[in-house]
């Protein structure tokens, strides 16, 4: 799996969103068209394990979360950034989401949750903000940013 492989395999998830509304109702549809247990998330969790192996996933570190922005908004992934976290039992920085935020969220060791949820999609509405958490374990967290909007609070 490559970082251009990647895309490729979020643009079917971009696709199916694009122009939709980040609310609750694209948390349900997400769920629904791509579960958990289904085959397109296990394509992406695996390609996220293997990326994070090849070192092109998840290069940076801080302040114990490993991280990295895999593709910026294009044409090809319907106006959406891909950024991926790698968070074991860790509280990331406080930020906004100017034009929401949808997360995928993938356990990879004990019972993680990622702001009190577990394995599936969280979507965030535009305007909202958090600390994002990671607790109870490992987790990989894929985040679509539309726009690729997302402001740090100082």
């Amino acid at each position: 799996m490559t970082a251009e492989e990647f895309v490729r395999l979020l643009a079917n998830v971009t696709a199916a969103i694009a122009g939709k509304p980040v609310d609750t109702g694209l948390e349900r549809e997400l769920n629904q068209r791509f579960p958990a247990d289904g085959a397109v998330v296990a394509q992406i969790f695996a390609a996220c394990r293997e990326g994070a192996a090849a070192g092109w996933l998840c290069q940076r570190e801080q302040g114990g979360i490993r991280f990295g922005r895999v593709a910026k908004p294009s044409p090809e992934l319907h106006n959406h950034s891909i950024d991926v976290v790698d968070m074991n039992e860790v509280a990331g920085p406080h930020h906004t989401h100017p034009n929401g935020e949808i997360d995928l969220i993938m356990p990879t060791e004990g019972d993680a949750r990622f702001d009190g949820r577990g394995a599936g999609w969280l979507v965030y509405p535009p305007g909202s903000s958090h600390r994002p958490t990671v607790s109870g374990g490992r987790a990989f967290v894929l985040y679509l940013l539309p726009g690729g909007a997302i402001e740090f609070t100082r």
